[in-house]
């Protein structure tokens, strides 16, 4: 669910706080999925994650398979205790700047190690064949709440509530942001990309566990939605892996975002949702399908374009090409799955 729509049917998603560091975090191989790739998306080097666990650098990894993804420390020492010299980290090439005038700073930002220092997480793109994720940001030095929100046209509470943080609080340098599908790039956007990814706490919250195909369906007619449709957008979206988490920081099986959770849950759910739940997640995420079925007079393809662009962005600029793209993909495994 990777898009931005600053409305009652917010699409939105989700900053999570850091747990405690120094402590690896485990991370199931989705589909497509290389050493290489786990590590470079974790900002680590395949030699580094490949020591850390015990596997030559050119080891294939498994689908399903889970491996350990260590802090720079973790990485460092294991590195040290084989006798290897650590060498740097890969940095992912920064993003297009567009000219923009920042808004009147109210919130500062704060270097990630003011504060205990976020652990990293399984941040990683979509499979191969799936289109990145739209409006992912990454909070430089000197970037504030509301400079970021002036500067993509919303307000600050509407930027906190879609990225599930408190608009007082310090913006920390290395935390991924959803920003306005669409907005152009943020003014410090051609900076380098922070080492450190921050996270804050928001529901739901990504968790270890992998669902079958056929409970996914079973759990989404339960909600009223398409099962195989819902299927489908759970393998595009996640490869039924409940621990993923997006750049753009959506999370979970049906990768559901902050503000799209808490409106589900206020507006949609019949009972407590469960943000650690992988079922809990497909509920919600197959709730919100629902309701954009509605909401497009049961037109799949729209319903699809606006799980992941946002309905107001698909009504009032078309579909993106990307969004395009990723309509057929899930057109596609629709199919597969019996739709």
């Amino acid at each position: 669910m990777r898009r931005l729509q600053l409305s009652a049917l917010a699409a939105s998603t989700f900053l999570l706080a850091a747990p405690s560091a120094g402590a690896h975090v485990l991370h199931t191989v989705a589909p497509g999925e290389t050493l290489w790739w786990i590590a470079a998306q974790n900002n680590l080097t395949t030699r580094t994650v490949a020591v850390y666990n015990g596997l030559p650098s050119d080891a294939k990894v498994l689908l399903g398979g889970t491996l350990k993804i260590p802090t720079v420390a973790e990485g460092a020492a294991a590195l040290a205790a084989r006798g290897v010299t650590a060498k740097p980290t890969p940095t992912p090439a920064p993003a297009r700047a567009a000219p923009a005038t920042p808004a009147p700073a109210t919130h500062g930002s704060a270097p990630s190690d003011a504060t205990p220092v976020a652990r990293p997480v399984a941040v990683s793109i979509p499979p191969p064949g799936a289109p990145r994720p739209m409006g992912a940001y990454v909070v430089r030095a000197g970037d504030t709440l509301s400079g970021l929100a002036g500067q993509t046209g919303v307000s600050v509470a509407q930027m906190a509530f879609v990225n599930g943080i408190d608009p007082a609080a310090i913006l920390k340098i290395g935390t991924v942001l959803k920003l306005p599908t669409g907005a152009p790039a943020p003014l410090r956007a051609s900076l380098p990309l922070p080492a450190v990814r921050v996270i804050p706490t928001a529901a739901p919250m990504p968790t270890a566990g992998v669902l079958s195909a056929d409970r996914i369906k079973q759990l989404a007619a339960e909600q009223g939605a398409p099962a195989a449709l819902a299927a489908a957008i759970a393998w595009q979206e996640s490869g039924f892996n409940n621990a993923r988490v997006s750049p753009a920081n959506a999370r979970g099986v049906m990768q559901v975002m902050p503000g799209t959770w808490a409106w589900v849950q206020a507006n949609l759910a019949t009972g407590l949702l469960n943000p650690t739940s992988a079922e809990d997640n497909v509920r919600a995420g197959s709730l919100y399908l629902a309701r954009l079925l509605r909401d497009t007079n049961g037109d799949l393809r729209l319903a699809v374009a606006a799980y992941y662009q946002g309905l107001y962005s698909v009504r009032s600029r078309g579909m993106f090409d990307d969004t395009k793209r990723y309509v057929d993909n899930v057109m596609s495994l629709s199919s597969r799955y019996g739709g």
